[in-house]
């Protein structure tokens, strides 16, 4: 009976990559299996050929063909001795992990600031004293005040913004004793307003469909 010789994916070899499909684990099998070098090479070729046929979606990534040849090892399993235009790689060279991201530390209790202003205080930090210096200081808290009043109230004293410039540089930016008088308030406010004023000025009057 017909159902005597059927195969189940069960009783057969396991992919190594699954997603190029079990004709093409059959056909690095078959490569591998070939004595003549030249010959070898010649099918990886094509192997590569139909591989990359197969992830159109890939060829706009750097080093595709690289990526490919990588790939087509690993399906091997490492067993296949092609000339190949990039080398070999090892297990142990594909199985390292990347370098973990270093993600952005916000003080929590901060988070309405936001990441850019941390980013602009350690780059003012590193910068020598200077008008230049103090310059990017005070646009930092001024910047730092405004976000205060989109989140949190409609009026805060210089003082807080410059305790919280001094917590946030580690101590490195002392405004605390400073007499700079930071943009007042309610002119924070009333751009806040006029751009949010404006922006919906702009999308009144369009058709919708």
């Amino acid at each position: 009976m017909l159902v005597d010789n059927l195969e189940y994916n069960t009783e057969r070899e396991q992919l190594i990559i699954p997603e190029y499909g079990r004709h093409i684990q059959k056909m690095v099998n078959q490569a591998i299996a070939m004595e003549d070098r030249e010959e070898r090479s010649k099918c990886a070729q094509s192997i590569i050929a139909v591989m990359g046929n197969l992830n159109p979606h890939l060829r706009d990534v750097p080093d595709f063909q690289h990526k490919l040849w990588d790939q087509l090892f690993m399906i091997s399993n490492f067993k296949l001795d092609v000339d190949a235009p990039y080398p070999m790689p090892s297990p142990e060279e594909l199985a390292q992990r990347p370098e973990p991201l270093a993600y952005p530390q916000n003080f929590p209790k901060y988070r309405f600031y936001g990441n850019n202003i941390k980013r602009m205080i350690d780059v003012a930090i590193k910068w020598e004293d200077g008008d230049k210096k103090d310059g990017l200081v005070i646009t930092i808290a001024n910047h730092m005040k405004k976000s205060f009043l989109n989140w949190n109230k409609d009026t805060v004293e210089d003082q807080v913004i410059f305790n919280h410039l001094f917590e946030l540089s580690d101590g490195k930016i002392n405004l605390k004793n400073s007499e700079e008088d930071l943009t007042q308030a309610t002119d924070l406010i009333k751009t806040k307003k006029r751009f949010v004023k404006k922006t919906h000025k702009q999308g009144r009057g369009r058709k919708r469909y």
